[in-house]
C-alpha cells in the first residue's frame, strides 16, 4: 500500500491523463461504435467515473449524492451485482448524456474523492482506491486501442495525433535465450499492487525450452503472407482456419493494399509498413499459426515469466500458448469488485507484458492480461520460443 497523499496525487495525475488522450478528439467521435468490443469515448469517460462513485463515494463518503441517478445503468459494464446496465452492444446509441455532461460528472466525482481523501482514511479504503485507479488505466489503454478502431474504420482514415509513435523499431539481431529444465516460481510477490489473478504465488516444472530475445516484425510477418500463410490450412487451428475464411482474413488488422504495397493504418495516419517494427495487431489464430509456420511455436506464460529479465518487453502484448485459468488456491474478493477477473476464466488466452498504449506505472512481469483468440484491436504482437 501507497501513503495516502502519493496515493491521492495517483488518482489526480491518472484522472488528468484519462482526459488528455481525449483531446485531440472531435465531439463527433465521441460516440462512435464500430463494433461490440468498442466501447465509445465518451462511455469510457463516463464509466472509469462511475466505478469511483459505486465503489468509494457511495460506501465511504457521508451524505454523498449520486450526479445522476441514470448514471449506473448507462455506465455498468458487467457488474451483474450492481443492477441492469445498457446492453455492451447499444454503448453507440447513446447520445445523452453530452459529453459536456459526462466532463461534468467526472469533475463532480474527482472533487468528491479529493474532499473525502481530506480526512483520515483506512487501509480498506485506501485498497478499492488503488484498484479504481488501476481500473482507469486499464481503460487509458482500451480508450487509445478503441479510438484507433474508430478512426481507423472512418473511411477518410483521419489522423488521430502526429507526435503519436506506436512502431518502435526491434533489433535486428536475434537471440535465442536459453533457459533450463527445472523448476520455477510464478506470480506476483511484493507489496507493491497486483490484480487477484496474479495472486496465489506457485512453482512450475519447465522443460528446457529458448526463447527469442525479439519480437516478430513486420518484415518477417510479410514473408509469411508471401509464402501463402493465409492460404495454408495446415498452419493453423481448425477454429482459426474457419476465422479466416469465415471473415476473409488476408493480413492483420489495418493493413491496407496502396498502388500494390501494403501500407497501414497508425494513430498518425496511414504510413508505409515499417519493416523493422514489431507485428502487431494480430489474433491468437495469427500468431499461432506464423510460429508454425517458422517450424517454432509460442511460449507458455510461465516461459514468458521465468525468462522475462533477459529481455527487453513492453512494445506489444505477446500472446501466449497460456489459457487464462485460475492459478493454485486463487479467491474471488467479496461482493462485486468479486467480478472483476474470476468469471472470465474461460475461452481466453494470456498475454503477457505491455504495449506502447499501456499506461505508466500499471504492467509488470506478472501482469496477465487475456482476451478471446480472434482479438486484434489490441496491440498484440509475438515472441517465439522453442
Amino acid at each position: 500500500m501507497i501513503l495516502t497523499q502519493t496515493l491521492l496525487d495517483f488518482f489526480i495525475e491518472t484522472r488528468k491523463h484519462t482526459e488528455s488522450i481525449c483531446a485531440p478528439l472531435e465531439i463527433e467521435d465521441y460516440v462512435v461504435q464500430p463494433m461490440a468490443d468498442v466501447s465509445p469515448p465518451k462511455w469510457h469517460l463516463g464509466h472509469s467515473t462511475w466505478f469511483f462513485e459505486e465503489f468509494i463515494l457511495k460506501k465511504y463518503k457521508k451524505g454523498y449524492r449520486v450526479f445522476d441517478t441514470d448514471f449506473s445503468f448507462v455506465f455498468n459494464s458487467y457488474y451483474e451485482s450492481l443492477g441492469e446496465r445498457v446492453v455492451r452492444s447499444d454503448r453507440g446509441n447513446l447520445s445523452r448524456p453530452s459529453v459536456e455532461k459526462v466532463y461534468e460528472y467526472r469533475n463532480h466525482v474527482t472533487a468528491a474523492v479529493v474532499s473525502l481523501f481530506e480526512e483520515p482514511v483506512d487501509l480498506e479504503l485506501e485498497a478499492v482506491m488503488e484498484i479504481g485507479i488501476h481500473h482507469e488505466k486499464q481503460h487509458q489503454e482500451l480508450l487509445l486501442t478503441d479510438i484507433k478502431y474508430i478512426l481507423g474504420n472512418n473511411p477518410l482514415l483521419p489522423p488521430y495525433a502526429n507526435t503519436y509513435s506506436e512502431h518502435r523499431q526491434e533489433s535486428e539481431s536475434r537471440e535465442w535465450i536459453e533457459l533450463d529444465e527445472g523448476i520455477y516460481e510464478i506470480g506476483h510477490n511484493s507489496n507493491q499492487f497486483c490484480y487477484d489473478n496474479e495472486l496465489g504465488r506457485h512453482k512450475v516444472y519447465l522443460h528446457p525450452f529458448q526463447i527469442s530475445s525479439t519480437l516478430v516484425t513486420n518484415k518477417e510477418y510479410l514473408k509469411f503472407m508471401n509464402a501463402g500463410g493465409y492460404e495454408h490450412f495446415e498452419y493453423w487451428h481448425a477454429e482459426g482456419w474457419d476465422w479466416v475464411n469465415t471473415n476473409l482474413i488476408k493480413a492483420p488488422l489495418y493493413w491496407h493494399q496502396v498502388d500494390g504495397s501494403w501500407q497501414y493504418y497508425s494513430l498518425k495516419g496511414l504510413q508505409k509498413i515499417d519493416p523493422k517494427a514489431p507485428v502487431t495487431h494480430l489474433s491468437y489464430y495469427e500468431a499461432f499459426a506464423f510460429a508454425q509456420w517458422k517450424g517454432s511455436r509460442l511460449p507458455t506464460e510461465f516461459e514468458w515469466e521465468a525468462a522475462q529479465a533477459q529481455f527487453s518487453w513492453g512494445k506489444r502484448w505477446e500472446w501466449t500458448e497460456s489459457a487464462y485459468l485460475p492459478y493454485p488456491n486463487y479467491q474471488k474478493a467479496e461482493g462485486a469488485l468479486g467480478e472483476y477477473n474470476g468469471k472470465f476464466m474461460v475461452n481466453q488466452k494470456v498475454l503477457r507484458g505491455g504495449s506502447i498504449a499501456t499506461p505508466n506505472k500499471h504492467t509488470r512481469p506478472t501482469y496477465r492480461n487475456f482476451f478471446p483468440p480472434s482479438a486484434r484491436w489490441q496491440y498484440t504482437g509475438l515472441r517465439l520460443a522453442k
